[in-house]
């Protein structure tokens, strides 16, 4: 396990605080002139989700994580449930529950697709801590109002609804039927898909 210094903790590090992996989510190293550096942190544990802001002094030293990634696929949601599979072996099945997954990701999970899970291995027990989705993934339009004759010149958009349910800012032009990429990070469209 590496040690990282305290300006060493950055943003999209995971560390492990308070025995728990926790992303750095902000970080700033404040110099002043009567007082020793510090760097002032907002961590989000990976574990329950919750976030804090805490302060490492030169003097501190925190854990990196040790996080590996493997592929996993989402299968189906339930209730609740989220259940997922390893995709060489179907028939080893986990569930994972929706803090772990977050919002954003529950957003964008299609059945029968591929993600990356973090994993995080603590004493030798792996235990996955977090899901990350395609930066860009293709969804069907399930519904969108049609387009009025004129208003496609000026811009702007109207909301659309994908497949899973999601509503989306979608432009004009887009109309049910047509396939989308967004970006999963922001929940942005991007374009669409012409085949």
């Amino acid at each position: 396990m590496a040690m990282l210094e305290y300006s060493e903790i950055r943003e999209r590090k995971i560390i492990i605080h308070e025995d728990e992996p926790c992303e750095v989510q902000e970080a700033h190293v404040a110099r002043t002139q009567q007082r020793k550096p510090q760097n002032q942190v907002k961590l989000k544990s990976l574990l329950s989700g919750r976030t804090w802001n805490t302060v490492f002094h030169a003097s501190d030293k925190a854990d990196e994580a040790e996080i590996s990634k493997k592929d996993v696929k989402f299968l189906y949601a339930n209730k609740g449930e989220f259940w997922f599979c390893d995709p060489e072996n179907p028939k080893d099945r986990f569930q994972l529950k929706e803090g772990i997954l977050g919002d954003t990701v529950i957003k964008f999970l299609q059945p029968n697709s591929n993600v990356t899970a973090l994993v995080w291995n603590n004493d030798d027990v792996e235990q996955i801590i977090s899901v990350k989705l395609p930066v860009k993934m293709e969804f069907l339009i399930k519904e969108a109002p049609p387009s009025i004759k004129g208003n496609t010149a000026n811009g702007g958009g109207k909301v659309a609804i994908l497949e899973n349910g999601t509503k989306i800012q979608v432009p004009f032009f887009i109309e049910a039927g047509d396939k989308v990429r967004i970006n999963t990070e922001t929940g942005d469209y991007v374009e669409r898909v012409t085949e």
